[in-house]
């Protein structure tokens, strides 16, 4: 992330973003209480596709929405795959054996590899002193993290606790890679890519968790998909667009900070999920590392220098 002077933010804004981050924390908790009963592809197969029908319905065809999808559809089918399919997928498939927080607080790195891949994909985003310094207390959160885990029969399988890191990774890539979108209006974009991602999930889905023989998910299960469909992805997709519009992008940025706070929360008060000390001081670690990158907190000690 760069750090440019960004616009301050409203008291509305701000509500918003708070509101945005209980929403996109609430995903991890909607996921974690879906996944015991619709496995992990079916359960990413029905998120796109509700999401999908509910922004195509606020939508309405306007802002060129058809146009754009016949014009790029292979750049919306490799979007779709990279920041839908693949993180989701491995999100909820580590969520089979980790909580929500633990999750939430894992997938929070995801700037962090986004700032890496763009140092090698792009040519103007390159790594400087403070993002370095960001990535590298980022990675260390994350190894706290992953500590407690480690050894035989340890707290959760390290494969569990990676799925959220590789999906983190995934992102970074989607990142760099819709910077080719910024001409489109966001919610086309946003409702491309869960058109698309749709389209690759279903065939996914048919072949490996032969969805025609599954149960009949209980109540709680189905509310939980519904609300991740339509409240933590498409609502929360209009909702960032205007926190975009009312505070500017970077702002919108801090929104990565509010997430794992969020999803704790949920998981502690309904879950009944705990976070051990290490689990804590990985959060802290990996948010001191987001905020160095995010640049404006280092300015302003800079400016008080």
């Amino acid at each position: 992330m760069n750090s440019p002077k960004s616009q301050s933010i409203s008291l509305n804004a701000w509500l918003m973003l708070l509101l945005l981050g209980l929403l996109w924390g609430g995903s991890f908790f909607f996921a974690r209480v879906a996944v015991h009963f619709i496995p992990p592809v079916t359960l990413a197969l029905l998120r796109f596709l509700i999401a999908a029908m509910t922004l195509h319905l606020f939508i309405a065809g306007r802002f060129g929405i058809y146009r754009e999808l016949r014009a790029r559809w292979p750049a919306f089918l490799l979007l779709g795959l990279i920041n839908n399919v693949i993180p989701q997928t491995l999100i909820f498939l580590g969520q089979t054996q980790i909580g929500a927080g633990l999750a939430s607080i894992l997938n929070a790195t995801t700037p962090i590899w986004t700032v890496l891949i763009a140092h090698f994909a792009t040519a103007d985003e390159k790594l400087t002193g403070v993002k370095i310094a960001g990535t590298l207390t980022g990675l260390v959160g994350t190894v706290l993290l992953f500590s407690p885990h480690l050894g035989a029969g340890a707290g959760a399988p390290l494969w569990a606790l990676a799925m959220p890191v590789v999906a983190a990774v995934s992102y970074g890539f989607a990142a760099i890679f819709a910077r080719r979108f910024r001409g489109i209006a966001a919610p086309v974009t946003a409702a491309g890519q869960l058109t698309a991602s749709t389209i690759i999930a279903l065939p996914l889905s048919l072949l490996v968790d032969h969805p025609w023989t599954l149960s009949l998910p209980p109540f709680n299960a189905i509310a939980a998909v519904i609300a991740l469909a339509v409240v933590s992805t498409a609502f929360a997709y209009i909702l960032f667009f205007r926190v975009i519009a009312a505070a500017g992008a970077t702002n919108a940025s801090l929104v990565t900070l509010l997430v794992p706070p969020s999803a704790i929360l949920l998981g502690i008060l309904f879950l009944g999920e705990h976070l051990g000390p290490s689990e804590w001081a990985g959060m802290l670690v990996i948010g001191l590392g987001l905020l160095i990158l995010d640049g404006r907190l280092v300015a302003r000690l800079r400016r008080l220098a």
